[in-house]
């Protein structure tokens, strides 16, 4: 008798262990955690709102949010995370369809197009998260979450820049063509514009395409 040999009965098969139903309802508790933040950050404001209001709206328990989502500063982030992503997750700017779009295109004229147009989409979700901010100027978490996304995003215009003038001769340095594509960028300003002065998004993503034209490359 082999008692040192295992065998498998005829007809067994090991089955691999499929998480996708667990990753997707994982998924969905996430949305609506964030879902209950946004709602509620801007119905009560940022200070005002507790965990235990976040999870009752999202119908989690508290220690649910926590274990998903993290803290309030965190939910925050978060918030504009997948703002700037389109997504229920936060996205490296290297991973993003766009970026890469961009990188690929041929000539300055297309990179400059697609780019305003992600823009354009990317900036109501963020507006909404701006003004959500702006409701909270005593909450020091919240404006230092804000200035390190400024300068993540002055970071990533620096690349932007970069990659333009490898197509195209800049009528700027480096440096300040990257900070008007900075500042023109910025949900500040869409929320001037369309919020306040009610362009259509669509007249958004026009401006930023002739402006950056003009500004950035040389004739």
């Amino acid at each position: 008798m082999n008692v040192g040999i295992m065998t498998r009965m005829p007809g067994s098969v090991k089955r691999r262990y499929d998480a996708t139903g667990r990753c997707q309802a994982a998924a969905r508790t996430r949305t609506a955690i964030l879902d209950a933040a946004r709602e509620l950050f801007a119905e009560r404001g940022y200070a005002a709102t507790s965990m235990t209001a976040i999870a009752d709206r999202a119908e989690v328990a508290l220690d649910t949010v926590y274990a998903s989502a993290g803290r309030k500063p965190d939910l925050a982030r978060l918030l504009i995370e997948t703002a700037i992503s389109g997504t229920g997750q936060a996205v490296p700017a290297e991973q993003r369809d766009y970026v890469r779009a961009i990188q690929a295109a041929p000539d300055a004229g297309t990179k400059i197009a697609l780019y305003a147009a992600a823009i354009a989409a990317i900036a109501p979700r963020l507006a909404l998260v701006l003004a959500i901010i702006q409701q909270a100027p005593d909450q020091p978490e919240l404006a230092q979450l804000w200035h390190q996304i400024a300068e993540r995003r002055a970071a990533n215009m620096r690349l932007f820049v970069a990659d333009l003038a490898t197509v195209h001769p800049l009528r700027l340095d480096p440096d300040q063509a990257a900070d008007i594509v900075w500042a023109t960028n910025a949900a500040e300003l869409y929320q001037l514009l369309v919020s306040q002065r009610g362009w259509t998004p669509q007249r958004y993503e026009r401006f930023l395409t002739d402006t950056w034209h003009r500004l950035l490359l040389a004739d």
